[in-house]
């Protein structure tokens, strides 16, 4: 519940919001030594309630939602613009189709390993399961991710924030892709409701994944928001939804430790993050994994990756 309280007519400020109120005549009348605190509760708190503070001051409660001013000059036009921008995420799954969804970091540059596997794994990965690979439309792994698709001729889709971590400056358009093919978001909620809106299986016959590749905090956010909604089968889809954790490097060894703890303390139940997903350390078990889970016979798992021999190198043979 948000409150304004003020001694006479002027703004207070919730946020970065300006806030206009105004206390009855009689109330701002009242000597400075005995000033009226207005606080503003919601329309099932209609009639005033008169409170005495230590220091003999009245406080005046009325509706901050009842008929006044003050909900013109408090109303946010946000939630209407994040109600047009999800459905402009969701006509765009439904135009390009669901498919692999990549989430990983938006810094690494295209000399690193993991660049070089996730657009080996993206590739095959749209090959095999012969679907829209969709990404962040950002920089770092999701262009690594695009990439790959691109290789294997299939289509790709994304939902592009204006600014992405590490970059100076915001920019609305992708360097390559066609219009088309992605959205650029102002919110963050709403390109997440297409990012999960893109791995939905509402019919057997769709195959979709979430590929969660290595990443900082905002990857790590979607990784455990996804997983929520998995685990509280709010993620929206009929049917189960692979989950791919790919443990590169030993990149989220910390993180499953961590998830032990919390296992050890009774805070997650025993079992349940791994009911959830599937870690994978390299492309060959994330591939192995897809083709399992959807029935992939084998005379069609040609995996054309490299193997990755040292870690940490980039080196394959």
């Amino acid at each position: 519940m948000k409150m304004l309280v003020g001694t006479g007519i002027g703004h207070g400020t919730i946020g970065s919001r300006r806030q206009l109120f105004l206390l009855p005549s009689a109330t701002r009348a009242r000597s400075q030594f005995n000033p009226s605190i207005s606080i503003k509760l919601p329309p099932q708190f209609q009639s005033q309630l008169q409170l005495q503070s230590s220091t003999n001051q009245t406080l005046t409660v009325v509706s901050a939602l009842g008929d006044g001013g003050i909900d013109g000059e408090t109303e946010r036009s946000s939630p209407i613009e994040v109600k047009k921008e999800i459905q402009r995420c969701y006509q765009l799954v439904h135009r390009l189709g669901r498919g692999a969804l990549y989430i990983g970091s938006s810094r690494v540059k295209p000399d690193h390993p993991h660049y070089l596997l996730t657009l080996e794994l993206s590739r095959e990965v749209a090959k095999m399961l012969d679907c829209t690979t969709w990404t962040g439309a950002g920089p770092g792994l999701m262009d690594a991710a695009i990439k790959g698709a691109l290789q294997a001729k299939k289509p790709v889709g994304g939902f592009k924030i204006g600014k992405e971590a590490g970059e100076w400056t915001s920019s609305n358009f992708h360097p390559y892709l066609p219009p088309d093919t992605y959205f650029t978001c102002r919110f963050f909620s709403a390109r997440k409701h297409g990012l999960v809106d893109a791995v939905v299986r509402n019919d057997p016959s769709e195959r979709t994944a979430v590929v969660a590749l290595p990443g900082g905090i905002g990857t790590v956010d979607e990784i455990f928001e996804i997983l929520a909604l998995i685990q509280l089968e709010r993620i929206g889809s009929k049917f189960p939804v692979p989950f791919l954790l790919l443990n590169y490097d030993g990149y989220y060894t910390k993180l499953m430790e961590f998830l032990d703890v919390c296992e050890q303390w009774g805070t997650v139940a025993r079992g349940e993050v791994d009911s959830l997903w599937t870690v994978c350390n390299s492309n060959f078990e994330a591939l192995e994994f897809l083709a399992e889970f959807y029935g992939i016979s084998e005379c069609k798992r040609n995996y054309d990756i490299g193997k990755y021999v040292n870690q940490g190198t980039g080196s394959y043979i």
